[in-house]
This record gives structure tokens, sequence and C-alpha cells, in this order.
């Protein structure tokens, strides 16, 4: 159920990004003198900012607020510890103006570089006024039926403190002695969960060794005959086992909670959540996905299996020639639209389009506010937004340079997001993940990895992006103290258009064009979702076959003539022509070609049409038409006659027409043997 916050308190923005704040009332405080504020600076980059940032705005100058709702506009206010009572204010005046709230604080002004943070400010306050797409949602609903998976005592007595909140039901795998209740408040059995699906509202179990308690049990339960393969249903799962997970990544699975039974403290924590989990609930639709874009699969040849492969929490399974993705097991990660090369998958909290648009309001407002060398740093709210404010709380904060950039999840970035922050100007990138993670960043790092070969080959230099895993500030400020200097590209100023296939191409062409030293073919490591195919033109016999499977159009024929034509721009290297081609003379080669090339058809093989001996009609190719004949001619009892032969290099009408006119009999076969009698013996 996560929702998507800029800074902390303010809508994250939307494509197509202005630098400023046109149309809307900024208010800034310098929070009882804790921070330098150069007002006159703000104010020359920041529209609707008057340049006199308040001391006390949550208190003594709190009529400054109210004024400004007053005016009936669009209003920025930069704190967000004190938004629940702006909030309240708003709504005593009853008015209706969009209210927004950042964190210039934490995140910039309380710093050892804090004089020096005003185009970090500015940027931030350009980005807190942009304004996120809408992200659809998908209804869960619990009406709280209960399974308390146990081993012992304790599953019980945490089923009895959830007894007035949920539909209790105990089920204790392996149990030793247990001491029958004295009132049967609710159904205590025995049984171990072999097979588990579903999420909050809808789980359905397996269970073996299922057996009920007998009711004249007196010192400890009696079970009844035991059985396997029940099936049983419930609303959410509560996990005291101590086992190994009934789910991946059991963490992200709604609905499911589970921890160590031998934390008293950490029980608690979880009973409590679960007396919540009751009622009608609403969950981002965190991938959209269009399955005719998917390169999964074609006539059972298996393709791409990028998402299948990062998946954490098994919400993509085969569909056939796509894949299927279940919106209500994912958990929002984002791995698989990250690496997906087509598109098919894309994140949708925010689009590509619209965290690119973030990017570049950052970046353009910071430079135009005499900021230079900027770092981004990209993070998750439960982690990194935690760790920035403790940084800033009691050690040193960001640097002035290092812009933070909130995204619902760290490991949704892809190439194309880092590829146009290089483009825009930034000196470095980096992403805050905990030390002690629980995430699994495959596809996060295959998209570093992927950046890192970009930007080395076209002479950014090494290190330009990376990893920094920290869970205490120290550390923190430890990783971003030797980030790189300088080397940062002529900022480009493009507007982030198309898909997310189309801004990774415009982004690695805008990359191009401000690199230090621009190559025209920049090789890549295998597995990348660019390159080309090579074709051994010897062995193709230009049966075409891999024209139909190539699911992005990037292999074409012509009707004119036996041809086969490439586009490189188009393909995502899934491998499936090289899978299907019956000959395999097909191989990948993956590499980024920064030319127009890349854009046009090349052709990789054609040859002569065969002529119809008997209507001239060009069918097939010469050699093809030409190597089946001899082979057969003379060489099986249905083309002994060279007029049979002369069928095959015929077009399908006249080949019919041929058919016709000649008496043969297809399931004749050679003449029978004359049978052998007693006769010729004697």
């Amino acid at each position: 159920m996560v929702r998507l916050r800029s800074g902390a308190q303010t809508k994250a923005p939307g494509k197509n990004a202005v630098m400023t704040n046109q149309g809307r009332t900024v208010l800034l405080c310098d929070c009882e003198g804790s921070m330098p504020l150069d007002g006159r600076a703000l104010a020359a980059t920041c529209r609707g900012f008057d340049g006199q940032a308040a001391t006390q705005l949550c208190r003594g100058q709190l009529g400054r607020f109210a004024e400004a709702l007053g005016q009936d506009s669009a209003l920025l206010v930069g704190c967000t510890q004190e938004a629940p009572l702006f909030d309240e204010q708003a709504d005593e005046v009853g008015t209706s103006v969009d209210l927004r709230f950042v964190n210039i604080r934490e995140r910039a002004g309380w710093s050892d570089e804090g004089a020096a943070a005003t185009p970090k400010i500015a940027a931030l306050l350009a980005e807190a006024a942009l304004d996120l797409p809408p992200v659809a949602q998908i209804p869960l609903k619990s009406e709280g039926v209960a399974l308390v998976y146990g081993r012992d005592e304790r599953a019980i007595e945490a089923a009895r403190q959830l007894a007035d909140r949920l539909d209790v039901t105990v089920l204790l795998d392996r149990p030793a002695e247990i001491l029958p209740p004295r009132r049967t408040d609710f159904p205590v059995l025995r049984g171990t969960v072999v097979r588990a699906s579903g999420y909050l509202g809808r789980f359905e179990l397996e269970v073996d060794d299922y057996a009920t308690p007998a009711p004249s049990s007196r010192a400890a339960l009696a079970w009844g005959p035991a059985r396997r393969g029940a099936k049983s249903s419930c609303d959410l799962i509560i996990d005291l086992t101590g086992n190994p997970p009934l789910f991946p990544a059991d963490h992200k699975r709604d609905g499911y909670l589970r921890v160590d039974p031998g934390n008293p403290a950490e029980v608690q924590r979880l009973l409590f959540r679960a007396a919540d989990l009751v009622g009608e609930f609403e969950k981002p639709l965190y991938v959209s996905y269009r399955a005719e874009l998917c390169a999964h699969s074609r006539s059972r040849k298996t393709g791409c299996t990028r998402c299948l492969e990062v998946c954490p929490t098994g919400a993509i399974a085969p569909a056939g020639d796509h894949v299927a993705i279940d919106p209500y097991v994912c958990a929002g990660c984002g791995s698989c639209g990250a690496v997906c090369p087509t598109g098919a998958a894309t994140y949708a909290l925010p689009p590509p389009d619209a965290l690119l648009g973030r990017v570049r309001t950052l970046l353009s407002t910071y430079r135009a506010a005499g900021g230079r060398d900027a770092v981004l740093l990209f993070h998750d709210e439960t982690h990194g937004d935690a760790l920035i404010e403790l940084l800033a709380r009691h050690g040193s904060g960001l640097p002035a340079r290092v812009i933070p950039v909130l995204v619902n999840s760290t490991t949704q970035i892809g190439v194309e997001v880092f590829a146009s922050a290089f483009a825009y100007g930034a000196s470095a990138a980096r992403v805050l993940l905990p030390a002690r993670r629980r995430e699994d960043i495959t596809a996060l790092a295959r998209q570093l990895g992927l950046a890192e070969s970009v930007l080395s080959g076209l002479g950014f230099g090494s290190g330009r992006v990376g990893l920094i895993e920290a869970d205490d500030p120290d550390a923190l400020a430890d990783a971003l103290g030797p980030l790189p200097t300088g080397g940062a590209a002529e900022p480009r100023d493009f507007l982030p258009l198309g898909d997310k296939r189309g801004l990774a191409r415009l982004a690695m062409r805008q990359l191009h064009e401000a690199a230090p030293t621009p190559v025209d073919v920049l090789p890549l490591a295998s597995g990348a979702p660019f390159g080309r195919i090579q074709v051994d033109a010897e062995g193709c016999t230009l049966c075409l076959s891999c024209v139909p499977a190539c699911p992005t159009g990037a292999l074409t024929d012509n009707a004119d003539r036996p041809q086969l034509s490439f586009v490189e721009d188009a393909c995502v290297q899934c491998g499936i022509c090289k899978n299907t081609c019956p000959e395999k003379v097909i191989s990948l080669v993956p590499q980024i070609d920064f030319t127009d090339a890349a854009r046009t058809p090349r052709v990789m093989k054609q040859e002569e049409p065969f002529h119809c001996i008997r209507c001239g009609k060009p069918f097939g190719t010469k050699s093809s038409v030409e190597r089946v004949a001899a082979k057969l001619a003379g060489k099986h009892w249905m083309f002994q006659d060279s007029a049979l032969v002369d069928r095959i290099k015929m077009c399908g009408d006249c080949r019919v027409v041929a058919q016709a006119q000649i008496e043969l009999d297809p399931y004749a076969g050679p003449e029978r043997p004359k049978p052998r009698t007693t006769d010729d013996y004697r």
C-alpha cells in the first residue's frame, strides 16, 4: 500500500516539467534561524517567492500562512514537520487551494554546507511544484478471516489476543503436547501447510497431516485421524512457526505476517498490525503491462526471460507467447520495468517519463541557480528518507551538491534514468540502499553495469554511477565524501517524451552528443537490451521463419524479392530469431550503434527469385529450389521421372494444374514384388 511522496509531503512531479513555480505562492522559513536562506537568490530563481523568508512560520508568523491561503492560489510551503498544523489551519478556513509541502531543511539547509545549498533548495522547490500523473488503484478486501500458523501455545495465545477483532483459526505444525483450552473460542487444528498462494483477502492453502482434536482431550490435545491434501482459504496468515516462509520475498506479500516467535516484542507488533487488516484497501497498480509488446516467446520458442528472472515475489509467470503479471501479488519493486527491453512492463509510480521530468527539472534549476557538479542521490522513503534526516540532525548533513531524488523503490531505476541524468548535466549518480538489505537488487545491478559501460565507453570515466549501502548516517557521510567532481557533459535540454524503450534510445543519443569522446558503435556485455544480429549468409536459406517470430519488427522481408532486412534500433536482443532459425545461422551481437544507420533497414541477405518454368511467376529463391530439386531427382521413387522433378520448379498454382494432368497415385508406392508360391520351387 505504498504511496509515493516527494520530499516528505509533496506530490511527485509529472512529465514535461518546468523549472519554476509559476502561478504558485511559495512560503519559506529558516526554522528559527537554524538554517541559512538566501532570500534574494531564491527569489531570482523561484517565482512565487517574494524573497522574505519567515523565521517561525508555524508559530509566531502563522498569520503569513493564513494570509497566503486567502489569496486563493496554489501554495507551496518549505516545511514538512509542521504540515499537520498547516493542514488544520487550511481546514478551518475551508479553502480548497492546492497545498503542498517540501522538506528543504533536512535535505538541504541543515548541513555543514547549508550556506552553499541555495541552488539545491531552488531545485527542490521547482520539483515540488510538479504534478504526479494519476496511478490506477486496485481494491483489496479482507473480512478478517485469519489463520494463526504456529507450533505451540504461543500461537494459541496470539489467537486469543486477536479473537475479539478477527475470525481466528489456529493451525499447529507438528506440535508437541498442547494443553487443551478451557473454552473452545476458536478452532485449534493440526497440520502442515505444503502449498500456499494468494494475497490479502484471498489466500488458498493445502494442508497435509490435517487433524482435529478430540473434544474429550484431557491432559493434552488428542488428535483424530490425519488426512492429506486438505484445502482451506483465509484473508490473512499470521506465521509464528519459525519455519522458512511460505512465500518468496515474504515481507512483500500483503496479508502474510511472519515473525520470529521467540521475540515477544516483534510478535506484539505483528499482532497489532494484523488487527487492523479488516476492511477494504487500495493498492497501486505498480506496473502497466502491454502483452502485445512482450518478447517472451513466439511459437513456443523462448526469448526474453528478464522479468521472470528478477521478480522477487513470483508475481510474473509465462502465459504462452507473453508473460502474465498478477497485480495483487506484485509488491512494486519495479525490477521488471527496469529490465524489460521493449517497454511491455512499465513502472507506473511514476511512469518513466514523469521520473525523467523530475530529473530534468532538478538539474536544470540547480544549474540555473549557479550550482555545479550535481550528484543525484536516488533513495526510497522507508530507509533513505530516515537516514538523510538522521544525517541532518546528528551529522554533517548532505553536501550542497548532492540532490536527493525520492523514488518509490530504488530497484525501479532503469538505464534510461542514468543516461538522461548525465545528458542533463549530472556529474555522478548514486543509489542509496540498506547495508543489511532484504531486497533483491539483481535488476538494479544490471542497470548500473550497463550505465557504467556506456559512460566509460563515451569518455565520462569510471565510477560515475554506483551504490551506497549504509544503515547509519556516518557511513552515508563517508560514502558521499569522495564523490567525483567535474567531468559533467554539456547539458542537453530535451523533453522526455515517449515510452520506456523510446526514452532509453533518446537518452542514449543525447548522451552521445554530449559525450567527451563519442564513438559510433559501443560494444556491450551479453544480455544488454541493445544490439544487432549476425547472419551467416552462406548457410541462410531465406526461409524467413525469423521474420514473423520477431516481436519488435526488427526483422522484415520484401514482398517483391527474397530478402531479409534488419533494423538495429528495434532489436531488443531477445533471441527468439536465434532460437527459431532452423539453420542456426543467427547470432546476437550486443552493442549500441549511435549512427543513423541503426534506424534504417540493413539487408542481411538477398537472392534472385526462382521463376516458375510454366508461367514465369517469381517464387522462392533460386538456390533453394535448385538445391531441393537436386536432392530429390532420381533419389526418390516419386521423382524418377524428370516431369515430376519439374513440378518442384513450378509455382503453387501451376503445380496444382500439373498434378491434375499427371496420373499418379501418391499412395501407390513403388511396384510391389510378385509373391512367391509353392510352384516357384517345383
